[in-house]
C-alpha cells in the first residue's frame, strides 16, 4: 500500500512538472536571448553567395537536414495505381464553375487508399490556376453544395458541427463555407482544390491506418525515428494531387498556389519545399513548426507540439523538445527552400499561440535567399502595422482577429497571386 502511495505521488509529481516544462510563454521579455543560424552560411561555415552555390550546396544540405531531424523522410516512392472520375457537373454556382470529385487511388502492400479531390474551376478560363489546400472537416463542409460527397473517413469528434463517433454527416454540410471564399476565386479566374487531410492519414497519434502502412517494411508497425510523420504525409499527398493536375487539361498545373492553415499550413510549407512544382506557397497562421521562429520560445513551443502532437514530425525532431537554443536550423529556413517562387506568411492579432512576431520575422530572415535570386522579399525587420499587408514576392499580413481563415486574408491571396503568377 506504502509503495502504491508513493508511486501515486511521483506520478502526480511527474505530470506537474511536464505541464510546467511544455507551458507557453506569451511574456515577450521572456523570450530567451538566441542566435539564429544565418540562412546563407553552410553548416561548414562558407559563405552563400550565388544562386549557383544556394543550389547546389547549401539548400540540399537543409532539405536533408530538415527531412531527417523534423519532417521525415517518405521510405519509398508511391504512385497513383488509378484515378477516378466520381462526379463532373458544369453547373456548380449558378453555371459558373466546372465541379469535379476526382478519387485518387493507391495500393501497396496488400493495403490500399485513396483520397478525394474536390474541385471547382471557373468555366470562363481554359485552363484554370487553382488554390490547392486540405480541409480539416471534409470536403462538404467547404461549400453548401448538395452534390459534394461527403467522406467515410475517420474525423475528429466536433458535436458543434454534428460530428459524433468519428463520423461526418449531412448536419455538418457546408459548416466551414466562412473559411473558403470559393466565389470571390471564382470571379478571379482562380479554381479551387481540396482535400479532407484525413482521408490520407487519419489525425490522431496512430500510425497502423492511413499511408504510412502501405509504404512498412515487413513486420514495421510505426515509421523509423528518421521517417514521415503526419505532417509529411500529408505533403506527400498534395504532391500526388499535383500529379493528377498534370493530366487534367482544365488546370495549368504551373499555375497551382498551395494552401494551408495551422498544422496544415506546415504542411504547404513542406510541400512547397520538397515539391519545387508548385508555383506559389501560402502559410496562414502555421505557426510553431512552420512560419514561426522556434528559438523565440514564444506561444506554441517544440515541447509542447511534440507532447500534444507527437504523430506530426518525426521521431528525431523530439530531440529538440526544450532544446530549441541546440537547432543549427530554424524555420526561416524551411521559408528559404522555397525561393524563388512566391511565398505569403500571414498571422492574426490575436493568435499569440502562433506567434504572430515569429511568424513575420521567419520570413523576413529568409528574404536574403529570395534577393540572392533577384526577388524582393521583406525588407525591414519592424511588422507592418495590423491590416497593411506587404505584398512582394515573400508576402506578409498580420490582421485583426483570431487564429482562423477569413474573407480578409483571401481578398489578399487573391490578388497577390493574380499579380505573381500574371494571372488574367
Amino acid at each position: 500500500m506504502k509503495n502504491t502511495f508513493v508511486l501515486l505521488i511521483a506520478l502526480m509529481i511527474t505530470r506537474l512538472l511536464s505541464a510546467q516544462q511544455f507551458e507557453p510563454n506569451y511574456d515577450e521579455s521572456k523570450v530567451p536571448k538566441y542566435i539564429l543560424p544565418d540562412v546563407l552560411t553552410t553548416f561548414n561555415g562558407k559563405k552563400v553567395k550565388s544562386v549557383k552555390v544556394w543550389e547546389n550546396k547549401r539548400r540540399p544540405e537543409l532539405l536533408d537536414y530538415l527531412t531527417e531531424n523534423m519532417f521525415g523522410k517518405v521510405p519509398g516512392e508511391l504512385k497513383i495505381s488509378s484515378v477516378e472520375m466520381l462526379e463532373q457537373a458544369d453547373n456548380a454556382y449558378g453555371g459558373k464553375a466546372i465541379r469535379k470529385q476526382v478519387a485518387l487511388h493507391f495500393e501497396s502492400n496488400g493495403k490500399k487508399l485513396s483520397f478525394t479531390i474536390l474541385l471547382f474551376l471557373p468555366k470562363n478560363v481554359e485552363k484554370a490556376p487553382v488554390f490547392l489546400g486540405y480541409n480539416f472537416y471534409g470536403n462538404h463542409t467547404v461549400t453548401s453544395d448538395v452534390n459534394v460527397i461527403i467522406s467515410d473517413a475517420w474525423v475528429d469528434n466536433n458535436p458543434s458541427f454534428g460530428i459524433i463517433n468519428n463520423q461526418l454527416t449531412e448536419q455538418s454540410r457546408g459548416v466551414r463555407t466562412n473559411r473558403w471564399s470559393i466565389e470571390k476565386m471564382l470571379e478571379a479566374g482562380i479554381g479551387l482544390a481540396t482535400i479532407y487531410y484525413g482521408e490520407v492519414d487519419p489525425d490522431k497519434n496512430d500510425f497502423s491506418d492511413g499511408i504510412h502502412p502501405l509504404l512498412y517494411k515487413k513486420n514495421q508497425e510505426k515509421p523509423e525515428a528518421d521517417e514521415w510523420g503526419s505532417i509529411a504525409a500529408w505533403a506527400w499527398g498534395l504532391s500526388r494531387a499535383m500529379d493528377y493536375f498534370e493530366t487534367d487539361s482544365n488546370i495549368d498545373a504551373k499555375k497551382v498556389i498551395v494552401f494551408g492553415h495551422s498544422r496544415l499550413g506546415k504542411t504547404a510549407l513542406w510541400a512547397g519545399a520538397t515539391d519545387r512544382r508548385f508555383a506559389a506557397v501560402i502559410s496562414n497562421n502555421s505557426g510553431c513548426g512552420g512560419a514561426a521562429l522556434s528559438k523565440r520560445a514564444f506561444g506554441e513551443t517544440v515541447g509542447r507540439i511534440n507532447n500534444a502532437f507527437p504523430h506530426w514530425f518525426c521521431g528525431n525532431f523530439k530531440n529538440y523538445n526544450n532544446n530549441e537554443a541546440m537547432m543549427p536550423f530554424d524555420q526561416h529556413e524551411l521559408l528559404a527552400l522555397i525561393a524563388p517562387r512566391p511565398l505569403y506568411v500571414a498571422s492574426a492579432e490575436d493568435d499569440k499561440w502562433a506567434d504572430p512576431k515569429g511568424e513575420f520575422l521567419g520570413a523576413y530572415f529568409a528574404s536574403p535567399v529570395y534577393k540572392l535570386y533577384g526577388k524582393k522579399g521583406i525588407v525591414s525587420d519592424e511588422m507592418p502595422p495590423v491590416n497593411q499587408p506587404i505584398q512582394n514576392t515573400v508576402a506578409y499580413h498580420i490582421r485583426t482577429g483570431v487564429h482562423d481563415v477569413t474573407p480578409y486574408d483571401w481578398e489578399q491571396y487573391i490578388r497577390w497571386a493574380k499579380e505573381q503568377l500574371k494571372i488574367e
